[in-house]
């Protein structure tokens, strides 16, 4: 199957960006280098092009009953414009996504939009139809990846770039957003619906727009443009989770207390893994996500193992990076909880040799 584009592919590539396959889609993964990049985010602003990401819009007078019964948080907790952070789990309370969930404004075709990650979109479309007709709900759910365009811009001065950017009649109201509060706002004449969310720890704003506007909002950000490897080691410095990775569905299934985002569930609402999960947080789990930092040289790497003092395997490093912040070898993994706490000597097998490690909280960076 060929690889899906982003409206500014070709645009990208005569900027000098490399590409890798993500998720299905052919995206840029660097422009200049992921360093300079990353140093751009954490001290002033850059802009990615997160096109990949799904948009499914979900409607109708059964809508809401829907979304609280197909993701774990309260999305009855949401008045329009707000957002939140839930997971999509299976009968076993298996994470098969995670996903924003945004209540649109009253006025709007659609009363929420979700983002399933990269490559899921025709998957949760599908769940959603499917279980809309098993539960015999009016409800009308589109998938609307391949109408949208989306960029993050992210930053300590991200605010000045976005508020800069739009006009004079929604600059305010854009200014005025919170953390997970979005509103419908206009750059260049194109109206884009611009949620103070992101994926790297500092304040930034996500901007999803139609796709055929792509390049009239991307020419309105004069900032380092950045791609999917700084967005890895920003996001790795916070210790956020990167669906396929950190958790896979198929290779490496999770439950949201494992993957220490039960936060997200909301056990006095119904939804599919609902019991599941209450069982889990009342047994406990044997593994659980952890960060650790590197003492020994070497970078770890996802798919290395993690082994005990005594040279066991006990687990398997998710993501590993040489931090650029930090200039240390940062990683994140699952370890049975007895190896869980802060300070906990572990090693790490990085190509074929044994260097120790420490279990360290996350995130790692503690000031964001």
């Amino acid at each position: 199957m060929p690889l899906r584009k982003p409206p500014l592919r070709d645009r990208h590539d005569e900027r000098g960006a490399t590409f890798t396959e993500f998720g299905g889609w052919d995206m840029p993964v660097e422009f200049d280098s992921i360093t300079k990049e990353h140093e751009s985010v954490r001290q002033s602003v850059g802009i990615f092009d997160v096109s990949h990401m799904g948009e499914i819009e979900v409607s109708g007078p059964d809508a809401e009953r829907l979304m609280q019964r197909l993701t774990t948080n309260d999305v009855t907790l949401l008045s329009p414009g707000d957002s939140q952070y839930a997971m999509i789990t299976d009968e076993d309370g298996i994470i098969m996504d995670d996903t924003v969930v945004y209540r649109l404004p009253e006025d709007d075709d659609a009363e929420f939009l979700f983002i399933p990650n990269a490559g899921h979109d025709e998957q949760m479309h599908d769940r959603w139809k499917r279980f809309r007709n098993e539960w015999d709900l009016d409800a009308e759910i589109r998938n609307a990846t391949d109408d949208y365009a989306m960029y993050a811009v992210q930053g300590p001065d991200a605010a000045d770039a976005v508020i800069g950017a739009v006009d004079d009649d929604t600059a305010e109201s854009v200014a005025d957003l919170s953390k997970f509060e979005a509103t419908y706002a206009t750059v260049e004449d194109v109206r884009c619906w611009i949620a103070r969310t992101g994926y790297t720890g500092e304040d930034g704003f996500e901007l999803i727009l139609p796709s055929d506007e792509a390049e009239t909002v991307w020419d309105a950000f004069d900032c380092q443009p950045c791609g999917l490897g700084a967005r890895d080691t920003l996001r790795t410095e916070m210790g956020f989770l990167l669906s396929g990775q950190d958790f896979d569905y198929e290779n490496d299934p999770r439950n949201p207390y494992e993957a220490k985002v039960s936060f997200t569930v909301k056990l006095d609402t119904e939804f599919v893994g609902r019991d599941a999960l209450e069982a889990a947080k009342e047994d406990g789990v044997e593994e659980t996500f952890v960060g650790f930092r590197l003492v020994d040289r070497g970078v770890p790497r996802h798919g290395y193992d993690i082994t005990s003092t005594e040279d066991t395997i006990i687990g398997t490093v998710t993501s590993g990076t040489m931090s650029p912040t930090l200039g240390e070898p940062i990683g994140l993994g699952y370890v049975p909880t007895e190896y869980a706490d802060p300070g906990t000597v572990i090693r790490v097998m990085v190509r074929g040799q044994s260097k120790k490690a420490k279990i360290e909280s996350t995130p790692f960076l503690k000031d964001k």
